[in-house]
């Protein structure tokens, strides 16, 4: 009788109108779908509510300091994905509330400037407000999920997440002395550990072997090659003309960069193999087998579902849910291993229902572990590659996510509902969020 009850409820939430008549006061808060998904999926009491994502870019990621990015400015990397998003959209820049950049290595107030320029490069106006947001390694998507939070408590109707990062202008560095008070807990002290030691300590700790390490890798640079060249990633990226100056000559050459420089479709496993540790003599951490150090930049455009259709717009996802949460310091990259069952959670479905998986490649050590502690299908993660062949540039690799995430869903259709980004922290945390493929649902069906 109670199930019955429950599902008349439903019914009736479902049968509500949407248009501007519907009370959202007498819905539900949440309901119940048991009419076909394998878990309990929660959904909003008015569909027109839903915070969907009409547009996600992101540049080319090139290798810091050596790419197509080491001779331009941090501003001109960001402003031609806050530019793309205008363009693809036809949208007015007067109606954004709040653009929103997580960035990680650059002074706060510094990188903040170069965010307010680039909003203003890239032809929005001076009534447009711009922030920074900063949780290290998972702040593009910080950005985003801040967007849709500030959407859904009614802020504001549209919104940009961004991440931006040059690695190039900003190498990772400690700036001034370490507080002496650090030595009197250990947590602290593992704060300050460099990242590659963390990897090294979950090989340890988890037992991920060399050899587990570097086919990841192979796997790695192997999908991005594939992706790369079937022109998959051309869906995504937006080209980028800048100048790269000659170290000899000192001679400027405009270019246009559109692709990853990073990729190395000819790394196989005996070359991996010959690679030398870094951070460990004995231990298995290597350049070949960890993420590169990147420049690079990617925006997400987002709003309420209401005001996309009003507009005409195509949805290409819709935000469900985001989690954050801490981990022991010392293994900072089990964190995506905690975060993304509490995402999951929260948007009410089972890791079963997730059809892809976008996890930041950190280390590979970090990356098997993952994927080995949640039991989770090889073929569902990082289908076009990670981190590891395609770049992290610290702050924007949470936007490159849900960019190369959400188009992977739209090529994929019916057979895609939905996907997970996530990635570790360091000091010890772990980021997700879950999206639904653009066109999944709709205001009366909640079934697959």
């Amino acid at each position: 009788m109670d199930k019955a009850i429950g599902r008349q409820a439903v019914l009736l939430n479902h049968l509500h109108p949407t248009n501007g008549s519907f009370n959202p006061s007498s819905a539900l808060s949440s309901s119940v779908c048991a009419a076909g998904d394998s878990a309990v999926y929660l959904r909003s009491s008015c569909f027109q509510d839903d915070v969907v994502i009409v547009a996600a870019y992101r540049t080319a990621l090139c290798k810091s300091k050596r790419g197509g990015f080491k001779d331009t400015f941090p501003d001109d990397i960001l402003a031609p994905v806050l530019k793309g998003l205008l363009d693809s959209t036809k949208l007015d820049p007067n109606e954004v509330g709040d653009i929103i950049v997580g960035s990680v290595l650059a002074p706060g107030s510094q990188r903040a400037s170069e965010c307010r320029m680039a909003a203003f490069y890239a032809g929005f106006p001076e009534t447009v407000p711009v922030r920074t947001v900063n949780r290290q390694c998972s702040s593009g998507l910080q950005a985003v999920a801040d967007v849709a939070a500030s959407i859904k408590a009614g802020f504001y109707d549209i919104g940009i997440g961004a991440g931006l990062e040059s690695m190039t202008a900003n190498p990772m560095a400690w700036e001034g002395s370490v507080n002496p008070r650090t030595r009197s807990l250990q947590k602290a002290q593992d704060c300050l550990l460099p990242m590659g030691v963390t990897s090294e300590n979950v090989a340890q700790r988890y037992g991920v072997t060399r050899e587990e390490q570097d086919t990841a890798s192979v796997e790695s640079h192997r999908k991005a090659a594939a992706a790369t060249a079937s022109g998959k990633f051309a869906d995504e990226i937006i080209p980028v003309t800048t100048v790269i100056v000659d170290p000899k000559t000192g001679t400027e050459n405009k270019v246009t960069i559109s692709i990853d420089d990073g990729i190395r479709p000819e790394t196989t496993l005996f070359g991996l193999a010959k690679l030398k540790t870094i951070f460990r003599k004995d231990g298995s951490t290597t350049a070949g087998n960890a993420s590169q150090v990147s420049d690079g930049a990617g925006a997400v455009l987002l709003m309420k579902r209401s005001i996309a259709v009003r507009k005409g717009l195509p949805i290409l996802g819709v935000f469900r849910s985001f989690s954050a949460v801490g981990v022991d310091p010392s293994v900072m990259g089990i964190g995506p291993a905690v975060a993304i069952p509490a995402a999951v959670k929260s948007a009410g479905l089972e890791l079963e229902d997730v059809d892809l998986f976008e996890i930041n490649e950190a280390f590979a050590s970090q990356f098997v572990y993952c994927q080995k502690k949640l039991e989770l299908d090889p073929s569902k993660i990082n289908v076009n590659g990670g981190a590891i062949a395609i770049g992290h540039p610290l702050g924007a690799t949470g936007a490159r996510c849900v960019a190369t995430l959400l188009h992977e869903m739209k090529r994929r259709g019916k057979d895609c509902r939905f996907g997970v980004v996530s990635m570790c922290i360091g000091t010890g945390m772990g980021a997700a969020a879950v999206f639904e493929r653009g066109d999944g649902v709709d205001a009366l069906s909640n079934v697959r």
